[in-house]
């Protein structure tokens, strides 16, 4: 892939989970061995293999700690491509099941083969996310 379109397929994934399509549309943008990998100590940190696993399991996991009445966005501040590799930075806003606003700031970084993601290895502030979405001190 050129950069311009792993740039594109980024952007068009990004655009999918804001407009909750990303589940629908896995197999378009995810290889079926695709890996996401988010490290520290929350209960789904780990790396995540097989698109079904990603979806069924760790945005699945994620997405459960909001409060799905009220609106979940991200605010893209960046997206650099360089061939088959690209770098996504956002600040994730939603409501979590506890009624808290949460905004957290995001950063992927991808790996695609054969014009669809192949890995993510996601950076956010988890110390962070386990107060606000795990309950932990």
């Amino acid at each position: 892939m050129t950069t311009e379109q792993t740039r594109t397929l980024i952007l068009d994934y990004i655009e999918a989970l804001r407009t909750g399509q990303a589940a629908d549309r896995r197999a378009e943008f995810f290889t079926e061995d695709a890996t996401w990998t988010l490290g520290g100590d929350l209960p789904v940190s780990r790396t995540w293999k097989g698109r079904d696993e990603i979806f069924g399991g760790f945005l699945t996991q994620m997405v459960a700690r909001f409060d799905l009445t009220q609106p979940i966005s991200q605010e893209v501040h960046t997206v650099l491509a360089d061939g088959d590799h690209a770098l996504a930075e956002w600040t994730t806003h939603a409501t979590t099941i506890d009624g808290e606003p949460y905004d957290n700031d995001v950063a992927i970084v991808f790996r695609l083969t054969d014009g669809k993601i192949a890995s993510g290895r996601e950076y956010f502030d988890t110390a962070y996310a386990g107060r606000l979405l795990f309950g932990r001190p």
